[in-house]
């Protein structure tokens, strides 16, 4: 075979290519004739989010960063499917691109990682917890108001060498992230939703296509995951009803439950002095209403200036 018949792009992290592995053994398993030596080729990008290493991701725009680059290629036409982690995609899209496609959801919640330490809750006053995520900031000083947090970035692999290195004395990262690097060891203890709810479309692989690209979607169409789809949709929904970014600190989480769809979702300022709650429960196909209404409360309970306080800075360790 000369030409490979999909175009797939990614980010160079170990996390990425693995998301990206999923995505081919899909379509492959879907597709025998995706499954022929090299009918699939995986497209390494580097985005602006994988060079600027030295600020935080509120600092220097946010979550676009991370698919900026993959989506103008897509656009383009230089490859044929983006494979991103959905909690990364900004949820107003470019002009012509969707999100056709979702994999199985992985475990949607954060776990805490220490080399010491049990629990959140065992850190002792003045610990450093790095993060660079305002909504486990927040939600961390919502019930430690103790701790001192830092901005920490790089992969997951980097990550834990700085935990190592003493540079933090905890840190927390996403259980899907770790399960998938086959590092679920690593994890102290996986953080409840009601203490730590997770980032909007935490866990989801999300397949960005073409809209008018009648092929990948054909090829698409056969793995999206009903359920994973759902899911998404309520808390991208929720999160566009909020104007949602890196630099506001939302978090929500969808479970299919007895045939119907929960939402739970929230809001906490960054310092972690106020947070609002929302919950919604209804019918599956009514998935991104429930995001758009219980969005519309929290932003009423919130009112103006809510997220009006300076973004944290400081230099990431």
């Amino acid at each position: 075979m000369s030409e490979p018949i999909l175009r797939i792009g990614t980010r160079g992290s170990p996390l990425a290519l693995a998301q990206t592995e999923s995505l081919r053994r899909a379509l492959a398993a879907a597709h025998p004739k995706l499954a022929a030596p090299r009918a699939i080729e995986t497209v390494v990008i580097r985005t602006t989010g994988d060079k600027v290493q030295d600020r935080s991701l509120a600092a220097i725009g946010g979550k676009g960063l991370f698919t900026k680059e993959i989506e103008e290629a897509l656009a383009h036409g230089a490859i044929d499917l983006a494979a991103h982690s959905l909690k990364d995609v900004p949820t107003v899209l470019p002009e012509g691109l969707v999100i056709a496609c979702h994999l199985p959801r992985g475990d949607p919640r954060d776990a805490f990682v220490s080399r010491r330490w049990k629990s959140l809750s065992d850190l002792p006053p003045g610990a450093i917890l790095g993060t660079s995520s305002l909504r486990r900031r927040a939600q961390a000083l919502s019930v430690r108001r103790d701790l001192t947090v830092v901005p920490i970035r790089g992969n997951v692999e980097t990550r834990l060498r700085k935990l190592e290195e003493g540079k933090v004395d905890a840190t927390i990262l996403a259980l899907a992230g770790l399960e998938r690097l086959g590092l679920a060891e690593a994890a102290t203890a996986v953080l409840p939703p009601d203490l730590m709810l997770p980032a909007p479309a935490q866990g989801v692989i999300g397949i960005e296509a073409r809209g008018g690209d009648a092929r990948a979607l054909g090829w698409l169409a056969a793995i999206d995951d009903p359920a994973s789809s759902a899911c998404a949709r309520a808390e991208r929904a929720l999160l566009a009803a909020l104007d949602g970014s890196c630099r506001t600190p939302i978090a929500a989480l969808a479970e299919i439950m007895d045939g119907k769809l929960r939402l739970r979702a929230r809001i906490v300022q960054p310092d972690g002095t106020r947070r609002h709650d929302a919950e919604r429960l209804g019918a599956i196909a009514d998935a991104e209403r429930l995001g758009r209404d219980a969005g519309a409360e929290l932003r009423a309970a919130a009112g103006p200036g809510f997220f009006d306080l300076p973004i944290p800075g400081g230099d990431p360790v």
